[in-house]
């Protein structure tokens, strides 16, 4: 067993008070006393730490309503970084702004004009960084000829306004190689192109991460939604576009190739995975026909992985809610002795931004905060 050396400790302790501080908003040294299980000298060694480092800060005081000084109340400091997530959609592209504590701080929409060539703006990575500091003009986005590296760019650019960025983390449909963090494959979005995030990194002035779309949703899922608190699930994406993402022992599989979860190409009885089960190709079905489509294709994931949970995400798996889920769960069980619980999506909003802008907050957690020793 390895033993912790001093400076090992205050980082373990450092970083479990700052998570706590996330998860509760603001604390005094008495309940991060309590909370840790840490003696007082070691949190008040801790606090004057963060604070001389400029993560926390006091933001207050409590017990006016008893005898003695009043506690200080701390907080993060919450513009210490800022992170941006991406959501690239085959008409638009929406972008949400947090700061570090996961706050909301501005967002933006730009249209994507399907079916007109977005490259007549220029070569990939021509002109300046897009960030704090950048103006961009208000509406060039997604103006005819804009390609769609400069409209994702001035969409972050007008989502941040005048904060620099410490992440963005960008979610599109289609494969992502793990290994270059480029797009594997073309994904039907105007303007998509092999060197997107080479050509992104060249103009937003922070660290970019490209991630298959249906990764970023179990994201949210794993972290806020139907699958918190399970090590093992598949997240069943029903939407415009069909797909599957695996979550094992806690952590997001992609794959040698980043394939992973591509069930959309699946051959079963009268078409594909994705013909069948497609926002497009449901239309008039009953429920326990569209149900039995949704097992069939789940039954894959389930044969081979043993999951435990297949959360019904996208416009499909919401919307169905319990009912539909109950129905799967049902067919499935008729298909496979392997128990599987179903669930629908419970993550509210655009799941795929969430999951981008968690990302990219865990990018500046670790960052910021420093990592967690092993």
């Amino acid at each position: 067993m390895k033993t912790a050396t001093p400076q090992m400790a205050r980082a373990i302790n450092d970083r479990l008070a700052l998570d706590l501080l996330l998860e509760h908003g603001t604390l005094t040294a008495p309940q991060l006393r309590a909370l840790t299980g840490l003696s007082r000298p070691t949190v008040s060694d801790l606090i004057e730490r963060l604070r001389v480092n400029g993560l926390i800060a006091v933001v207050g005081e409590s017990g006016e309503d008893r005898r003695g000084p009043n506690a200080r109340v701390y907080g993060i400091v919450a513009d210490r970084a800022h992170v941006a997530g991406v959501d690239v959609r085959r008409d638009t592209v929406n972008v949400t702004v947090a700061d570090i504590t996961g706050r909301t701080v501005g967002s933006a929409a730009r249209p994507l004009e399907t079916g007109r060539s977005l490259d007549a703006a220029g070569p990939a990575g021509a002109g300046r960084p897009a960030g704090a500091g950048q103006s961009v003009e208000p509406g060039r986005s997604g103006e005819p000829g804009d390609d769609l590296v400069t409209i994702i760019a001035g969409t972050v650019a007008e989502a941040a306004g005048h904060r620099s960025l410490h992440a963005v983390v960008v979610g599109a449909p289609g494969m992502v190689n793990p290994h270059s963090g480029e797009p594997a494959t073309d994904n039907g979005v105007p303007g998509w192109r092999p060197n997107l995030l080479q050509a992104l990194r060249h103009r937003i002035d922070a660290p970019v991460t490209l991630e298959n779309e249906v990764n970023l949703a179990a994201v949210a899922e794993h972290r806020i939604g139907s699958a918190r608190g399970r090590k093992d699930f598949v997240l069943l994406w029903l939407d415009d576009g069909v797909g599957a993402a695996v979550t094992l022992d806690g952590r997001l599989r992609r794959g040698a190739s980043g394939g992973a979860g591509e069930v959309g190409t699946l051959g079963l009885r009268g078409g594909s995975f994705c013909d069948l089960v497609s926002t497009e190709f449901i239309g008039g079905l009953d429920r326990d026909s569209l149900a039995a489509r949704i097992a069939e294709g789940a039954f894959a994931s389930v044969a081979v992985l043993d999951p435990g949970l297949v959360v019904l995400g996208g416009e499909t798996g919401r919307s169905g809610g319990d009912t539909l889920a109950a129905l799967v769960g049902e067919r499935l069980a008729a298909l496979s002795p392997v128990p599987t619980q179903v669930r629908p999506s419970t993550v509210e909003g655009n799941a795929i931004l969430h999951g981008a802008l968690l990302t990219a907050l865990s990018i500046a957690h670790r960052d910021v905060f420093g990592e967690v020793p092993a």
